[in-house]
């Protein structure tokens, strides 16, 4: 039986990335308080946000001094937009902070409200800044099988999932997508990280040959690909990459909405992976995810193409009622002051080494295939056969299930597809990681039982 809030959810509430048909019957979690890591549901349970939110909520929950700074801005200014020539000191020292923070150099910042705004806002640049070169063919851009990059028309295109397309008429003309980086499912039999890292170069050479190099325009990438299972590129990908990309004079678009701000131990992920942008997405990790902000982070050259259009045209055609909203633009600020206060990187930097531990112990685990991951996110890769990799029909929802039992044990992961990945707040500490894989580990040890009762591996 459904709770009276329950009821009222379901009967009302259309949910993002749920199943809508079997949502009436099973009900949803209603969450009601949060503090530090964990968060409350309506009777008190307690459970350790395994997943920050969605991948977003780094500094945890409870953070007064971001309460007090947005009712701050909200008594003294509490809305400004940032169109016809308007501004106001929260997005100019925001834009000014990230200049300083930026992996590669910067020019200007230009400010949305999530993540796919921003990839939806970089395409759009590619096609204007292209044209504005004179390069009106030079527009298809390259995406990846498995990459997360939105759901809006144009960066649900570049997202490689099949659920974001299907019956979506999507994606659009334009969008392309090279293969999956991930060497487990990809690799070929005896292939190391590094061949593979090789051979994943070329076939990116040959498709832009295939497409015409006067065409391609960007290729956008994740550091490490998160909501299409927490894929980690092979060794000497990114360098490998940048060489195809530099031979063709094709831009390079970091979408650091998951990786930015911390969770791979740099304050960019594009640092820790060894990426060099000319562009930069931001969103989540920016304000700690206490209120909706994102940006695209410009080069000169950028900058420099929009401001000959604006010359040209009368005006730069682009821009959102919230872009740089001064309340998210305040407490965005105060949560990078946190983060350099309080040394959350360097804090990260000492939990990386047992946090991989304990997600790396879990390979052994006969319901996982693979654990794999970097920094302060992972995943593990459930599989009918550990010995062929094979995995469980996806009707057979042997992930949920995962997922399910350890919501019962008090803790929140998510599965995507046969992954189920753990991307806890960067405040987390060590025995609150042992706290989550013990967890974790649990409910892989009833699903393991729920399966054999099953019968699962037989009918996968």
């Amino acid at each position: 039986m459904l709770t009276n809030l329950q009821a009222r959810d379901v009967a009302t509430v259309l949910h993002p990335y749920s199943n809508l048909a079997t949502l009436p019957k099973q009900g949803t979690l209603i969450l009601e308080r949060g503090d530090g890591v964990h968060v409350y549901d309506t009777d008190g349970k307690p459970y350790l946000e395994g997943m920050a939110g969605l991948w977003c909520t780094a500094l945890g929950h409870g953070r007064q001094e971001l309460v007090e700074v947005a009712a701050e801005q909200m008594s003294k200014l509490p809305f400004a937009h940032l169109f016809s020539g308007k501004s106001h000191d929260p997005a100019i020292a925001l834009a000014e902070k990230l200049k300083e923070l930026a992996p590669t150099p910067i020019s200007k910042v230009f400010f949305c409200n999530s993540g796919s705004e921003a990839n939806d806002t970089q395409m759009k640049l590619v096609w204007y800044v292209n044209n504005a070169l004179g390069r009106p063919q030079k527009k298809k851009i390259i995406s990846r099988i498995k990459a997360y990059h939105g759901v809006t028309i144009a960066s649900a295109s570049l997202t490689g999932l099949p659920n974001n397309h299907i019956d979506f008429d999507l994606p659009i003309a334009g969008v392309r997508h090279a293969a999956c980086p991930h060497h487990y499912r990809f690799a070929h039999p005896g292939e190391s990280e590094i061949d593979f890292a090789t051979r994943l170069a070329a076939e990116l050479d040959a498709q832009i040959e295939a497409e015409g190099p006067d065409t391609v325009a960007a290729f956008i990438a994740e550091p490490v690909m998160g909501a299409g299972g927490v894929i980690v590129p092979p060794e000497t990908y990114y360098p490998k990459i940048q060489e195809v990309l530099a031979k063709h004079d094709v831009m390079l678009i970091a979408d650091e909405v998951i990786c930015g701000f911390g969770r791979l131990g740099e304050w960019f992920g594009s640092t820790a992976m060894e990426m060099s942008p000319d562009t930069i997405s931001i969103a989540k990790a920016l304000s700690s995810a206490y209120l909706p902000i994102a940006g695209v982070m410009i080069p000169e050259w950028i900058d420099d193409a929009l401001t000959r259009q604006s010359e040209k045209i009368g005006v730069f055609g682009h821009g959102f009622t919230y872009s740089g909203h001064p309340v998210a633009a305040a407490v965005a600020l105060r949560t990078l002051e946190i983060y350099e206060r309080e040394n959350i990187i360097g804090h990260v930097r000492g939990l990386i080494p047992h946090f991989q531990a304990r997600l790396r112990s879990l390979a052994d685990h006969p319901l996982v295939g693979e654990a794999r991951g970097t920094g302060l996110v992972g995943a593990v890769e459930v599989v009918a056969d550990k010995a062929t990799k094979r995995a469980f029909g996806p009707k057979q929802g042997v992930a949920p299930r995962v997922v399910a039992f350890a919501e019962q044990e008090g803790l929140i992961v998510r599965a995507i597809g046969d992954a189920i990945a753990v991307c806890p707040p960067l405040v987390i500490i060590e025995a609150q990681i042992d706290e989550l894989f013990d967890k974790l580990a649990r409910a892989l040890d009833r699903a393991e039982a729920w399966a054999g009762e099953e019968n699962l591996r037989a009918a996968a």
